[in-house]
């Protein structure tokens, strides 16, 4: 009985408000699915092959996952101190900071290339690291991994600071008052408490910089065995006419992205949907 009370009355304008909403979730899905069967479809089995097979695609896989990493891992040591500290600390230019963090996720991602290239060949500061120091970025394998920390760090950071957020901060002050400082506070108490959400940011941090073309293919280019990456490849195929092959790489991007997704859901999902 007490159930049944408790229990809302649903009339029938509820009824179509809730068909309604479904109705669009299923369209949207509909639409993204159509999409990738249509892909599915198109491709034939040389192309497959031909993707297994050849040693440009091969190279670029390899250099789409060892950058890709290298980039996500930089990204991780910047994000959990920045994220932390967004969280806890109230400083001047508090809001600015929150600002710039989020802007490399919000302007276009051919203005990070372009614009670290005008940085390292047209600026004092980028010539004297490229050619004094000897770093080169520019068409090289380590300006690969630069542009996609700087497309993709952006998120891990975000991640790291919502879910810092979302610790509550009296565990942290009950660890201070029993003698803890507040570093072993940070790494024994929220740290821990943080870690799924730090992981699915890199999760999708890694998803990000894996998938990146736009900045790569101004700042380093896309030579083939040298600085050729998944994503360019696509376009290097499809410019000569490979379009099956270009639609099998493009499969297997989306089905990195799927399994990317996916695994941020189910480690640390409120991370992704709160960014």
């Amino acid at each position: 009985m007490k159930t049944a009370m408790n229990t809302p009355v649903r009339g029938w304008r509820d009824r179509i408000f809730s068909a309604a909403t479904l109705f669009f979730v299923s369209v949207f899905i509909i639409f993204v699915l159509t999409l990738i069967v249509t892909d599915i479809f198109y491709v034939d089995k040389e192309a497959v092959k031909e993707v297994l097979k050849s040693p440009f695609i091969r190279h670029a896989l390899w250099m789409s996952i060892w950058t890709s990493l290298t980039a996500t891992l930089i990204a991780l040591f910047f994000a959990v101190p920045m994220g932390y500290a967004l969280s806890r600390f109230r400083f001047p230019g508090h809001i600015l900071a929150d600002a710039i963090v989020d802007l490399p996720i919000v302007f276009p991602p051919l203005v990070a290339g372009l614009t670290l290239l005008v940085f390292f060949s047209l600026t004092a500061p980028g010539r004297w690291i490229q050619e004094d120091l000897g770093i080169e970025f520019v068409f090289q394998p380590k300006g690969i991994v630069l542009c996609q920390f700087v497309a993709a760090a952006s998120f891990a950071i975000r991640s790291a600071k919502t879910v810092f957020d979302d610790v509550d901060r009296r565990y942290e002050n009950v660890a201070l008052t029993l003698g803890c400082t507040q570093w072993a506070s940070f790494r024994r108490v929220c740290l821990p408490l943080a870690r799924n959400g730090i992981i699915a940011g890199g999760i999708l941090t890694w998803a990000r910089a894996f998938g990146l073309f736009g900045p790569l293919m101004i700042f380093v280019g896309s030579f083939r065995g040298r600085t050729e990456v998944l994503s360019t490849t696509i376009f290097l195929e499809q410019s000569v006419g490979n379009l099956e092959v270009a639609l099998a790489i493009a499969l297997l991007l989306i089905f990195v992205a799927l399994i990317a997704v996916i695994s941020i859901r189910l480690v640390g999902g409120s991370a992704l949907v709160k960014l």
